[in-house]
């Protein structure tokens, strides 16, 4: 490796670092912007087919996880 390979990699990541603050900088004066509201977000969909949500929503340990999966399975 050339010896000069570590100074060439520092300068190159300085001057990276400061040609974007030689940009120009946006003040509130600019009015040459066009800016428009964007429109209202959509309802989001309702995944629960209308069954209430519980109140107070349960712990999540192995426990209740265990709970939980034996209501879920059919009963033989």
């Amino acid at each position: 490796m050339k010896k000069t390979l570590l100074p060439g990699l520092l300068a190159a990541a300085l001057l990276s670092f400061t040609l974007p603050s030689c940009g120009p900088s946006a003040t509130e004066g600019d009015d040459d912007i066009a800016t428009t509201e964007l429109p209202p977000l959509p309802a989001a969909p309702d995944t629960t087919k209308g069954a209430k949500q519980p109140e107070q929503y349960r712990e999540l340990n192995s426990v209740n996880a265990t709970e939980d999966i034996k209501k879920m399975q059919p009963q033989m």
